[in-house]
């Protein structure tokens, strides 16, 4: 991925692959800058700057090609370079995430999950096994991985990523809403999933 993009663009470029699979399955061989403003409710132009980071151009009064689209904004994202990732917490949400097969269509490939409770440990969940947490330091250490997600309940978040950097962990995907204390070589994305709706929903009366 191309440090020098800003998320608010990585985050369009990703809705604009969304709505580049879908004219592929309809057979749909050009899009336009307007077409996916309109799908989007956002500036034409806007979508025009987008793309231009990407050194596609469209032709005039036909718009992009959307395949070459496509493969763009896969191979400046880095769809093409596959992250392994473990799952911690294999609750409602962990489950769900492990069951969420088309993380695999944007280069994520979740090898397993992790837990503590003795009756969750050994089941399968979309064919990734559950192991036990303690086990995770020798896994981390036999298989690389890149990325660990955190599902834990909040209370437990911070002693679990405590656990998680001494193990060597330094990619963590937080979806717990604590605000975890890590080390400057540890990067933190925090899914902060409740922000969202508030901002979705500040406007409701």
């Amino acid at each position: 991925m191309k440090e020098n993009i800003p998320d608010k663009v990585i985050n369009r470029l990703t809705l604009y692959h969304c709505i580049l699979q879908d004219y592929i399955a309809k057979k749909d061989e050009y899009i336009s800058s307007k077409q996916i403003a309109s799908l989007l409710h956002i500036d034409d132009s806007q979508v025009r700057k987008d793309i231009n980071i990407l050194n596609n151009s469209g032709k005039s009064r036909v718009g992009y090609n959307v395949k070459d689209l496509k493969i763009s904004i896969e191979s400046t994202l880095g769809f093409s370079k596959t992250k392994r990732a473990y799952i911690i917490g294999a609750g409602n949400l962990g489950t769900a995430l492990a069951n969420y097969d088309n993380f695999a269509n944007y280069g994520l490939n979740i090898v397993s999950l992790f837990d503590n409770d003795p009756d969750k440990i050994g089941r399968e969940i979309n064919n990734k096994k559950i192991l036990d947490i303690k086990d995770l330091p020798v896994y981390v250490w036999q298989h690389y991985v890149d990325i660990v997600i955190l599902t834990v309940p909040v209370q437990y978040a911070q002693k679990i990523a405590d656990f998680l950097v001494n193990t060597g962990i330094k990619y963590i995907w937080n979806f717990t809403p604590a605000v975890l204390n890590v080390p400057q070589d540890v990067q933190v994305w925090n899914e902060n999933l409740m922000g969202n709706f508030l901002q979705f929903t500040y406007d409701i009366k």
